[in-house]
């Protein structure tokens, strides 16, 4: 188990670094640039203490007025100066670059991420919060931010000053070489050790525990009317509470980690330190150093000093930033679920024919096939009702359609192309749904009608808003068309979000229509006015109607009864209606009973023929379905 861990660790460390060497690369002369100059910016501190040391040894050579002296001195005060104004500029060439590379990089990792996840499946997203999504891409955006930091203006010059501060002491004096150069890999060493195999595994539980906190926060606060409606405040507190909890002990065992780990490395620092002072004074009483010397020594000691802290400080940041981009990176490694073919062109759409050719489909790992061996044709402009129980398929045929699922065999047709091979976004924008619960865009009311034309006028929308009987509502409005609807569309009551989805069809004008039960959130007077406007939109259209109340698909050309994945029934309703123990009839005759004792109608005669038990029947719920 312990290797395992080790060999993930590893591999998050990998996959992150490569993810950020790639982006990198579309950059590289601002890295050659950057690296540039960070190496000669720690050239100038390599050679400050010498230096320093050369400035001592002049002052301590001789008396104020001594030209040789006073003139070495000077010259050693000018190099100093120059190393210090030179080494200045050139960090700040360093920021101005990196905040060029790491703002673009940035901006592409955001759009990219946006991107995978807008194209991510149906089930994908049905499986994953919202917020936890957003704060894996923000938290991994930030991060790189401090990882691009770490490694081009903390890591890159504290090494370069560890290797030039070994060669130039060990050049000078090999044993003070040898203690810092030793020293200093022990301590790096040390270092690595503790962050990855201490600190890493407790950040990326906290890390996970963060996400699933983000994820719990915005799950209550965007279902807050559910939680109102039943009093479940204290509920959810106390659920948000049990999570916290985690996290916080999560969080806590990773700060503690990071302390002892900060600890270690302060006592290493302290032996260095012992160890260089010792040699120094050491050389110092043998008469191998002198008073310059001794300077150099000391004052190379306190810059390394301050390097080997802040390079347990930068892997320490460097853990943390590879922590928090996991999740990011990850995003990156799992696949879309349904992807476009390289090849994969527009698809044209004229007639709307739609044909299942012997398709088999199942869901993820079910071991049982939905549809096995299926095909039905839809004829171009046909009125088609899909008609069943709750599983029997009906919305996995919209959906396949849709092609938000890949079929495991056979193949779809619309109008002869094979939708397999086609753009999907294509594809779906030349067939207009409206779902049974329509969600809106935080956005204004214009804007979400326009969504299916996004160059519509302000006449075109108010037109099909007038179609689907909103504009009424619309027009009320203290802003009209311009009213933000909130998040989902909360502002707006269900048949008010129904309308504009409904609208949001209208001005689709797409040569498909699928209608999930449209009208289920209408009152009546609204549903018999969008039913009549829906007869005109599904002229010379080809109409997919999901039926869940079957006084809705009376009038289509045709009825597809599905049950368990297959095709049962066929026919229009007259002729389902009349067929004797027919599921439809059953269907039919269910939700017609239910209307009948309910509004008080005369009940069903035993004993009456099956053909006159059907006309009463047809005629009894379409009188009290028109009232």
């Amino acid at each position: 188990m312990a290797n395992k861990k080790l060999d993930f660790r590893g591999q998050a460390f990998k996959d992150v670094l490569g993810f950020t060497f790639h982006h990198w690369a579309q950059q590289p002369w601002r890295i050659v640039v950057i690296a540039t100059l960070v190496l000669l910016s720690a050239l100038a501190d390599v050679l400050t203490p010498m230096f320093a040391g050369r400035l001592v040894d002049a002052i301590a050579s001789g008396p104020a007025g001594d030209q040789h002296a006073s003139h070495a001195a000077l010259t050693a005060f000018c190099v100093l100066a120059a190393l210090g104004l030179g080494a200045t500029l050139l960090r700040q060439g360093v920021y101005f670059n990196i905040i060029r590379l790491t703002l673009k990089m940035m901006s592409e990792i955001a759009a990219n991420a946006f991107h995978r996840v807008q194209r991510f499946s149906t089930d994908w997203h049905a499986n994953s919060f919202a917020g936890s999504t957003v704060r894996k891409i923000t938290r991994g955006m930030w991060a790189l931010d401090l990882l691009n930091d770490t490694l081009l203006i903390a890591l890159l010059p504290s090494l370069a000053m560890l290797v030039g501060a070994t060669a130039l002491l060990g050049w000078r004096w090999p044993m003070m070489g040898a203690v810092v150069g030793i020293g200093s890999l022990l301590y790096i060493a040390v270092t690595v050790t503790l962050s990855l195999g201490f600190v890493a595994p407790s950040a990326r539980l906290a890390n996970a525990w963060d996400t699933r906190m983000g994820g719990a926060l915005a799950d209550a606060v965007s279902c807050n009317g559910v939680v109102k409606a039943f009093g479940a405040e204290d509920r959810e507190e106390a659920l948000l509470e049990r999570v916290i909890g985690k996290w916080r002990h999560r969080t806590r065992r990773t700060w503690v980690r990071g302390t002892l780990n900060g600890g270690v490395q302060g006592g290493m620092l302290v032996t260095i330190q012992a160890a260089i002072l010792g040699v120094a004074l050491l050389l110092w009483a043998r008469g191998k150093a002198s008073v310059g010397d001794i300077t150099f020594a000391l004052t190379m000691f306190f810059m390394l000093q301050g390097y080997l802290r802040d390079v347990g400080m930068h892997i320490r940041n460097l853990q943390r930033s590879v922590n928090d981009m996991e999740e990011l990176v990850s995003l990156e490694s799992q696949p879309l679920g349904i992807e476009d073919r390289p090849s994969a062109g527009p698809i044209t759409i004229s007639q709307g024919e739609i044909r299942f050719e012997r398709v088999t489909f199942h869901y993820g790992a079910h071991g049982q096939p939905l549809y096995h061996d299926f095909s039905v044709r839809i004829a171009p402009g046909e009125r088609v009702g899909l008609v069943g129980h709750s599983g029997s398929g009906k919305t996995t045929f919209i959906k396949l359609i849709q092609r938000l699922y890949d079929i495991t065999g056979g193949r779809i047709t619309i109008d002869g192309q094979d939708i397999a091979h086609v753009r999907q976004a294509s594809l779906r924008s030349q067939i207009a749904i409206v779902q049974q619960e329509p969600v809106l865009f935080h956005r204004s009311l214009a804007e979400n009608i326009a969504y299916a034309r996004p160059g519509a006028s302000r006449a075109e929308i108010e037109h099909a808003a007038r179609l689907a009987s909103a504009h009424d509502f619309i027009a009320a409005l203290p802003n009209g068309y311009d009213t933000l609807v909130g998040e989902r569309g909360i502002k707006l009551s269900g048949g008010e979000r129904q309308r504009v989805a409904i609208a949001r069809a209208f001005l689709a004008d797409a040569p498909i229509l699928i209608l999930d039960e449209a009208t289920s959130s209408l009152d009546s007077e609204s549903e018999v006015l969008i039913q009549r406007a829906m007869e005109r939109l599904m002229a010379g259209r080809t109409t997919l109607v999901v039926a869940h109340r079957l006084s809705t698909v009376r009038a289509l050309d045709r009825l597809l009864v599905l049950d368990k994945g297959k095709v049962v029934e066929e026919g229009s309703h007259d002729a389902l209606i009349r067929r004797e123990n027919g599921l439809y009839r059953r269907l039919f005759e269910r939700q017609a009973l239910e209307l009948i004792k309910g509004l008080g109608a005369p009940e069903l005669i035993r004993g009456e023929t099956a053909d006159v038990q059907a006309n009463r029947m047809d005629e009894s719920a379409s009188l009290l379905m028109e009232k």
